[in-house]
């Protein structure tokens, strides 16, 4: 970490220094000063081609060009030196107020100066209207910037002309050009999905044969779908990204696989709260789902839709405004998930419950079924921890063949019992504990204890 934050400072040193001489240089070029050069496009950008820091690997990575290069460092400045962009407050002698041109925007009459899009029109071009007019591309949706949520202008108004808004850069990226590491999102109601993992390993999960040899099939595509889309050249031919059904009883690992898939293939895996994002309000929970799939395009995380049926449920016959819009926000997560570059998995007690449009866009099915007797014996056995004791009465064999227990209530039954015997002070694990346990996970499934 001290590494990569003190690569990152040496080279942002260098860029800074040019972007202060560019500045400098517009300035006396605009107020017709004594300068040397005829052009802010003469000055050069510093080499860091030999430089291993992740800002350098940032630049040669999508070969910035000169204007984009000074787009990332002018949203950098306010952050990490804002005091290079003092020489905005020049006040216009002659209308007693400030340039207009310089663009730029303030919280408070003391504040910070803020730069927009006009602030960085003025810095690359001033008056040159060709120049400023093709600096809009920087800001197009389908340039990098904002595919991959590097920067943005972001309006402080619905009406508000696009480059006079506040130019930001985002929290991960500046993260990722200081610290070295990308910053993640945080979890709320801008971001409704939280980062999950797990402490386990792929030998801790006890899953049927056949749903494991289904898994195969996402880890296959997550390590050679790169060289199948890119290599090969099918990304003309194939959808990005990988979708996936999970469905079967709960607790029967669907959550746990899905952190084992990130844990193993060094992907985030983040878990999308549909309290947070299905809304009463037209049109929110489009807005809500957006906001996840924007940050996390391009990215390669694992979404994870727990619970799916609340959001991916079958479309209803239109009878009302209210059906049209609900069956608007199903088509549009079909879009978004249909154009994901990540994976999606969505997650569901039962597989008819979902709309059949969503069914036949999957690039697989996995069916999680209760666990069979052998399989429950398994999840017995390494379910305890190491120090604690078994009870001599205890047969393992006998109560996982005769109580049909998903993974997450056996280990639910595990932790009630282990808790008893450290309750006891002996540690041992008794048989009554296991079947009041055992009492207690039926009675919550509703049946008979």
């Amino acid at each position: 970490m001290e590494n990569k934050i003190r690569q990152n400072a040496l080279d942002l040193e260098q860029e800074l220094s040019w972007f202060a001489q560019v500045l400098d240089t517009r300035f006396k070029l605009y107020f017709k000063q004594e300068c040397d050069l005829q052009n802010v496009f003469e000055i050069p950008p510093p080499d860091l081609g030999a430089s291993n820091s992740e800002y350098a690997r940032f630049v040669r990575h999508y070969q910035l060009t000169f204007a984009e290069r000074i787009a990332v460092v002018l949203s950098l400045v306010p952050h990490i030196r804002p005091q290079l962009l003092d020489v905005f407050f020049t006040k216009n002698q002659t209308f007693d107020r400030k340039f207009t041109e310089f663009g730029g925007s303030r919280e408070s009459p003391e504040g910070d100066f803020e730069p927009t899009g006009e602030t960085l029109a003025f810095v690359l071009a001033a008056n040159d209207l060709e120049i400023c007019f093709s600096l809009q591309a920087l800001f197009d949706p389908q340039h990098f910037f904002s595919k991959h949520n590097i920067l943005r202008l972001i309006p402080n108004g619905q009406n508000e002309p696009s480059m006079k808004a506040p130019l930001r850069l985002s929290a991960e990226y500046l993260s990722f050009f200081t610290t070295g590491q990308p910053r993640r999102p945080d979890f709320g109601a801008n971001f409704p999905a939280q980062y999950i993992e797990t402490q386990l390993s792929w030998d801790d999960l006890v899953l049927h044969p056949g749903t494991i040899r289904q898994i195969e099939e996402i880890k296959t595509w997550i390590q050679h779908g790169p060289t199948l889309m890119n290599d090969w050249g099918m990304a003309s031919k194939l959808r990005p990204g990988y979708r996936s059904l999970f469905y079967g009883p709960p607790g029967t690992g669907k959550t746990m696989t899905s952190c084992l898939l990130g844990k193993s293939t060094g992907r985030d895996v983040y878990k999308v709260d549909l309290s947070l994002v299905v809304s009463k309000y037209i049109g929110e929970t489009e807005k809500n789902l957006a906001r996840i799939f924007d940050q996390a395009q391009h990215k390669g995380w694992i979404l994870f839709f727990d619970e799916a049926d609340a959001l991916f449920g079958k479309r209803t016959e239109t009878k009302d405004a209210h059906d049209r819009y609900a069956n608007q926000e199903i088509s549009f997560l079909l879009q978004r998930i249909e154009t994901f570059d990540g994976i999606a998995i969505l997650a569901s007690n039962q597989r008819e419950n979902l709309d059949d449009a969503f069914t036949r866009r999957f690039e697989s099915i996995i069916y999680f079924p209760m666990p069979r007797p052998e399989e429950r014996l398994r999840l017995w056995q390494q379910g305890f921890s190491s120090k604690a004791q078994l009870d001599e009465s205890l047969d393992m064999e006998k109560i996982a063949r005769e109580h049909t227990l998903s993974g997450g209530s056996i280990m639910n039954v595990i932790r009630y019992a282990s808790l008893q015997a450290l309750k006891a002070g002996d540690n041992i694990i008794a048989l009554e504990d296991i079947m009041q346990g055992i009492r207690r996970e039926r009675i919550k499934e509703g049946k008979a204890g």
